[in-house]
């Protein structure tokens, strides 16, 4: 279990969190040097990807100018986590400061929002591509696929804000928190007066029901899409190429937050500590490292970089 002090007594005082201890001291070291080689690769894979989608100039596209959204969401999500993750593996006391932690749970829950956000755009893209081809560039021109990337960002950012906003206005009164980073829903657990969290529970379902409703819509432009596909050939080759890599992309992404939603409201004790941090650590480790590696290599843009580079 992580430590916190007593809740905030006036707005501009801090409050500390501690996160959980990982006993031993060689554990701590190889932990730490898997997460920072984990958060190396993660880095490079995306910095690559990015990288190439720019200096080259037959990659401006939509696809890949979604892809090369998606990876720099990535890094905003995972410098939220990491760099504070691995202070705290060598440090002997792990805390974090009120406004820090309600700082780290806005980039989080921005980063995880986002990521739908552009997966649901990306399904858009492929639905017009295969099933719309003649109305595709009319509708998705470049300027317009970065003024709408651009939009989703800034919406989920103020939409989680405003559920940051409303649990600093908490007074917690527990000095324990579960998880070993923080996120909004942990901090509303610790309020002393469970009514005063009403309105936060409220505004967390409005906003899962939002982003739920993300993942309704890539199902049904992917059922639109498998229909197309099955009648030919050709759409069958690009809905391998292009829409496969989605599929794992999104599917791992919803699978590793649905699994963090469940253990993060449902959460049992008899699970293990260890066993519980990573469930929660999921969804900032395994999709910004997996996604630039699918993408890359089924759209072969790594491929392509290693062509002209030879």
């Amino acid at each position: 279990m992580a430590l916190v002090s007593w809740g905030k007594p006036k707005p501009g005082t801090f409050s500390v969190f501690m996160f959980p201890s990982y006993k031993g001291h060689l554990c701590k070291v190889a932990l730490f040097f898997l997460s920072l080689m984990c958060y190396c690769i993660t880095v490079l894979v995306n910095v690559t990807l990015i990288l190439i989608i720019i200096l080259d100039n037959q990659l401006h596209e939509p696809m890949y100018i979604l892809l090369c959204a998606f990876c720099l969401n990535s890094l905003y999500g995972t410098a939220g986590f990491y760099p504070k993750f691995l202070w705290d593996l060598l440090s002997p006391v792990h805390v974090i400061s009120y406004s820090g932690c309600l700082l780290q749970a806005q980039v989080l829950y921005s980063f995880a929002c986002c990521d739908l956000s552009i997966l649901a755009f990306m399904a858009y893209d492929r639905y017009l591509a295969i099933c719309q081809p003649l109305k595709y560039h009319s509708i998705m021109s470049k300027q317009r696929v970065i003024k709408l990337t651009c939009f989703f960002w800034l919406t989920s950012f103020f939409t989680v804000s405003v559920t940051v906003f409303l649990t600093s206005r908490l007074r917690l009164c527990s000095p324990y928190i579960n998880r070993p980073f923080c996120v909004n829903w942990s901090i509303v657990s610790l309020a002393c007066f469970p009514n005063e969290t009403l309105i936060n529970g409220i505004v967390a379902n409005i906003t899962l029901m939002i982003y739920i409703s993300h993942g309704v819509f890539i199902a049904w432009s992917y059922m639109y899409i498998i229909k197309r596909c099955i009648k030919s050939i050709e759409n069958r080759a690009k809905f391998m190429q292009t829409c496969l890599p989605h599929l794992i992309s999104m599917s791992t992404f919803i699978m590793t937050i649905m699994i963090d939603i469940v253990n993060n409201r449902l959460s049992s004790k008899d699970l293990p500590e260890a066993l519980q941090n990573f469930i929660a650590m999921e969804f900032l480790v395994i999709p910004p490292l997996m996604n630039p590696l699918i993408y890359g290599y089924k759209n072969k843009i790594l491929a392509l970089f290693y062509h002209e580079t030879v």
